[in-house]
């Protein structure tokens, strides 16, 4: 495995693995990420996975960088023979429908798919969770088919709504919270995938997946239902890595 340290002045370090984005260096990333939540070393405060990275940021009053990078070498040791042979998989629902799907038409253009091809094509897989990033809850996902590629808007919205499932370039995820963006709107999903008023605010985590599967109106006002009572709560099933 390669990788290598990057000291970020006295109370962070990032461990730097191979600098390309794909699932095997990602899942080094998340592999070291899990060991060192589940080791609970005194004097590191916060994780943060990107595509190729993690950083780690820790009091320099508990433990000095030296020893932490010991533990990390040690960690990461330990990983290679131990691999993660399963995943998370959140199965989340997403409404097609035209007062959702503002960009829709544009994509079906673009692609020159008919809008049931986009949506079958959307629903077809599981997408990997490269890293959290940009809003709250905001996920990269990978593995979009390339058949669906779309360009991003020229004229990005000043807001686009909460829940709104989009297409930007090579990706697709979903907006957490109403913010500005310029993906193509394609769907909504009625589940909260951030919620400030829990204790782990984030529905999921890097390493995690995500698929999508189609319900029309009707289900989606009956699930936003369950949401906003707080009944609701995705499915969950496992992927094998």
């Amino acid at each position: 495995m390669i990788y290598s340290f990057l000291q970020n002045g006295d109370s962070a370090v990032t461990v730097q693995f191979q600098n390309e984005i794909s699932k095997e260096v990602n899942s080094q990333v998340t592999a070291l990420c899990d060991r060192l939540e589940a080791k609970h070393i005194d004097g590191v405060i916060e994780l943060v996975p990107t595509f190729a990275s993690l950083t780690v940021f820790y009091d320099c009053s508990v433990i000095s960088s030296k020893k932490l990078k010991k533990k990390i070498e040690a960690l990461i040791r330990d990983g290679e023979s131990h691999a993660k042979g399963t995943a998370r998989v959140w199965n989340i629902p997403v409404c097609y429908d035209d007062e959702f799907a503002l960009d829709m038409e544009t994509v079906c253009s673009h692609t020159k798919l008919t809008r049931e091809e986009v949506i079958a094509l959307h629903t077809s897989k599981p997408y990997l969770i490269y890293m959290l990033g940009f809003l709250p809850g905001f996920a990269y996902l990978g593995g979009m088919d390339e058949r669906l590629f779309t360009p991003r808007l020229k004229t990005p919205r000043l807001e686009i709504f909460e829940g709104a499932v989009g297409i930007g370039g090579e990706q697709t995820g979903i907006y957490p919270i109403a913010s500005p963006g310029g993906w193509q709107l394609i769907g909504k999903t009625p589940v909260k995938v951030f919620d400030k008023s829990k204790k782990s605010p984030i529905l999921y985590r890097a390493g995690d997946y995500i698929k999508f599967f189609s319900i029309d109106k009707a289900e989606y006002l009956e699930i936003e239902k369950q949401v906003a009572s707080g009944t609701y709560t995705p499915t969950v099933s496992e992927v094998e890595l």
